[in-house]
């Protein structure tokens, strides 16, 4: 009980000392505050311009294992949501057939359990919360990603 009333009485007297008004905390100069802001605060700066989605259609290499596909073309107007799931129209198994899409992973028909499914399975029915199209943009960072195949690969005399 008097450890309570001590921490109170301390807590009183630091907002006291923060609150006085004869204390003032030292301003720091705008230069040396580090942001991320290109422009000043009060000047709406224009936003680039939105970077082209690849449509090629061509199948990425995963880059490392258990990857999502990514999506090889545009999305744009797509339903889905609750009622429609429009990716389905093509890569349902009923479906790769005249589409020639690629068949969603037999994953995608099974509950948590692992048991199979004659439909989609409800946690694997909102695509983009994986799969993901891509940009036509340069590289923000340079990459020096190595492929694991290329790392346990035997090397050659000209390698040595």
């Amino acid at each position: 009980m008097k450890s309570a009333k001590k921490v109170t009485l301390i807590a009183m007297v630091g907002v006291s000392v923060v609150m006085s008004p004869g204390v003032h905390a030292a301003s720091v100069p705008d230069e040396k505050v580090a942001t991320l802001r290109q422009a000043p605060i009060n000047v709406e700066p224009t936003p680039p311009a939105m970077q082209r989605v690849s449509n090629t259609d061509i199948k990425q290499v995963r880059n490392y294992p258990m990857q999502p596909p990514v999506i090889p073309h545009k999305i744009d107007g797509y339903q889905l949501d609750l009622k429609v799931n429009k990716c389905m129209s093509c890569h349902a198994r009923k479906r790769t057939g005249e589409s020639q899409a690629p068949m969603v992973s037999v994953t995608h028909y099974m509950d948590r359990e692992n048991n199979f499914l004659a439909t989609l399975s409800p946690r694997r029915y909102f695509c983009t919360q994986c799969h993901v199209p891509q940009l036509e943009a340069k590289l923000l960072v340079e990459n020096d990603f190595v492929d694991m195949d290329h790392l346990i690969a035997p090397k050659t005399k000209a390698e040595h």
